[in-house]
């Protein structure tokens, strides 16, 4: 007598899921579809038939489920390690005395109007002065991407011939902090700049808070950000002003993004602390962006200095001076440091 099989389509859906995965056994199956063991052996020979062919062994899952959770909990215990120490980065300043740090404004170095040659002086300047180190507020250079790829056809300056320039002047100077600004953080994951900066410069996109710990243990918080949210018709440091009277205890605050200088001083009544906020204008002395908008040119200074004294107290206005012009500031860090050896 020829053996019967039950057509495919009287095996229940839910007995396929069942059988594809290979875990249960002929007893399992029986109890969960409540037939017979001769009937589970039936409907496995029609869907073999059916298919033409047998799975041996059942695949197992890419990642097992516990070792799924182990994982995601690891990578984000690393994640709060790595976003609390962002918070403010510990740097410990290893020379006694004053020092110095040049906040460059936004350099966009492969751009044709910018004043590359002045750039270049400071960079120089910064790299020749004992104790005086950089800092950048972001915007090394256009790194046009995306649909504004296009705006590499307006200047003369190629994609490869930018990275050159951006490496140059990054190599040049004794960097203490570098925020990546919008046009930085256009390169996306592997951002190029974060292998020509190396250690132990401090360097992240949009925003680098510092605290720096002198040898007599005196500490002074530095915090940048590539632009504080804020904007007013009648102070162009108005943003960073704000951020410092409504959260930011910090010495001194530092922004570019908008290509125009601002400062202002404050004291907060509750500590006594003395912030100084500072926006650096940009290298880039002729913008078609700007002439398109009409903007009005505020810029006076692209590279002030901070000169900061450890001696003093965070009321004390003579723990940080700051001096619009480069050259200005390396004198008189000069002097100050000659003082202390004196």
């Amino acid at each position: 007598m020829a053996k019967h099989t039950p057509h495919i389509s009287a095996i229940p859906d839910a007995f396929f899921g069942a059988f594809s995965d290979g875990k249960l056994s002929p007893s399992e199956l029986t109890e969960m579809f409540g037939v017979t063991k001769r009937t589970i052996r039936k409907w496995k020979q029609t869907i073999r038939e059916d298919i033409g062919f047998q799975k041996e062994i059942a695949m197992p899952d890419e990642i097992d489920i516990d070792d799924l959770v182990q994982e995601r909990l690891k990578k984000f215990e690393r994640k709060t390690v790595k976003k609390e120490a962002e918070k403010c980065f510990p740097i410990k300043v290893l020379k006694d005395g004053p020092i110095a740090i040049a906040h460059f404004g936004d350099p966009h170095v492969d751009d044709d109007g910018t004043n590359l040659g002045l750039l270049l002086k400071h960079a120089e300047l910064v790299a020749k002065t004992d104790g005086m180190f950089g800092g950048n507020v972001g915007d090394v250079q256009n790194n046009w991407v995306g649909r504004l790829g296009r705006l590499y056809g307006e200047q003369s300056t190629s994609a490869v011939e930018s990275w050159k320039l951006t490496e140059h002047f990054i190599k040049m100077v004794p960097w203490l902090y570098l925020c990546g600004g919008n046009h930085d953080a256009w390169s996306g994951a592997g951002d190029p700049l974060e292998y020509m900066i190396g250690q132990p410069t401090v360097y992240a996109n949009h925003q680098v808070r510092l605290n720096l710990i002198f040898p007599n243990k005196k500490q002074v918080r530095v915090n940048c950000r590539h632009n504080f949210k804020g904007h007013s018709q009648y102070n162009t440091a108005h943003g960073i002003s704000k951020a410092a009277m409504m959260g930011w205890r910090d010495h001194i605050l530092t922004a570019g993004h908008t290509h125009v200088s601002g400062y202002q001083v404050l004291k907060d009544p509750m500590t006594g602390l003395v912030s100084h906020a500072i926006r650096c204008a940009s290298y880039k002395t002729y913008d078609r962006y700007a002439e398109q908008l009409g903007l009005a040119d505020q810029s006076i200074f692209m590279c002030p200095v901070t000169i900061i004294d450890p001696k003093y107290d965070d009321n004390d206005p003579r723990l940080v001076t700051t001096i619009f012009d480069p050259y200005e500031g390396a004198d008189y860090l000069t002097w100050k440091r000659s003082k202390k050896s004196a």
